[in-house]
């Protein structure tokens, strides 16, 4: 399953289903990234977007913030590095950033599943 992001004052922006779920999860508007129906459609209105985005930069900053932590540990004990997913969370969640900045500033709702 794919989802697709709409706004009038942006172009669609298109996830494959975990990525989607993640982000919503991430910013409140499902409880878990489980796939149920409650995350099929929704909105985001201009006036939830700041909240969104704070909570989208949290999770970045903790990603990358534990990433480094787990370096610095395997270097402290001689061990190989961890590996990490190729694409970060930053990379897949900043197209999605960017639409929350320019939807709010522009007063539009960003809808999916509609």
């Amino acid at each position: 399953m794919l989802y697709k992001f709409k706004s009038k004052a942006t172009g669609d922006l298109i996830m494959l289903q975990p990525n989607g779920l993640r982000m919503l999860e991430i910013i409140g508007k499902i409880k878990h990234a489980t796939g149920d129906d409650d995350a099929d459609k929704g909105i985001i209105l201009p006036e939830q977007m700041p909240a969104a985005l704070a909570a989208l930069v949290a999770a970045v900053d903790q990603e990358a913030a534990d990433r480094k932590a787990a370096l610095a540990q395997a270097l402290e004990r001689n061990e190989d590095p961890p590996r990490f997913e190729a694409i970060s969370l930053r990379q897949r969640a900043l197209p999605f950033m960017e639409m929350l900045q320019r939807c709010e500033k522009a007063g539009h709702a960003i809808v999916w599943g509609v």
